[in-house]
């Protein structure tokens, strides 16, 4: 699929292919570690041995933070789209106070960056996660949760680059206007 040409009302160039393709693995990149979660929340261990799980409690009250932070996540990933689409330079009109109006490129550049400054923050430290032992997982367990947490160490690198691919295209636009 290719993305449309720039029109008059977006007179930012049309993003690469490469980027368009990083926007996508960005956008499902927390999807993994959210559906174990999603998981947990319904009865699944997860890797957790039994009194593990029972020990953290996913259950009533405690299950709403694990869904909360797997729809946030997953919704914040998604944006990340919005540095490819059009929607990323005018909202569709639907959206209260900033449907239908040009958004300032310098504000979304800020903004994408210091997510992916954030999430690169976040989640480097993770790869560490196969070093340290987890006492309430099986050792199986372990290396699934792992594994499923993995992709979400590339989110902010991938982020990063289209937010660099973002700044390029807006930047030209500007200086054609």
């Amino acid at each position: 699929m290719t993305t449309p040409p720039p029109t008059a009302a977006d007179p930012a160039a049309a993003p690469p292919r490469w980027a368009v393709h990083a926007a996508h693995v960005a956008a499902v990149t927390a999807l993994p570690a959210g559906l174990w979660r999603l998981g947990l929340v319904t009865g699944w261990h997860g890797g957790y041995t039994d009194a593990g799980y029972h020990a953290v409690g996913f259950t009533g009250w405690d299950a709403v933070w694990p869904v909360t932070l797997s729809v946030l996540t997953e919704a914040l990933a998604l944006l990340t789209l919005g540095l490819v689409r059009p929607w990323g330079t005018v909202p569709p009109r639907w959206i209260p106070f900033l449907g239908g109006r040009p958004v300032n490129p310098r504000a979304v550049v800020i903004a994408a960056s210091l997510g992916a400054a954030g999430l690169v923050l976040l989640w480097t430290p993770f790869l560490a996660w196969w070093a340290t032992p987890h006492p309430n997982m099986t050792p199986l367990g372990h290396l699934l949760v792992g594994f499923l947490y993995l992709p979400a160490v590339a989110w902010g690198p991938l982020l990063a680059a289209v937010t660099v691919s973002y700044h390029r295209r807006h930047r030209t636009a500007d200086a054609r206007s």
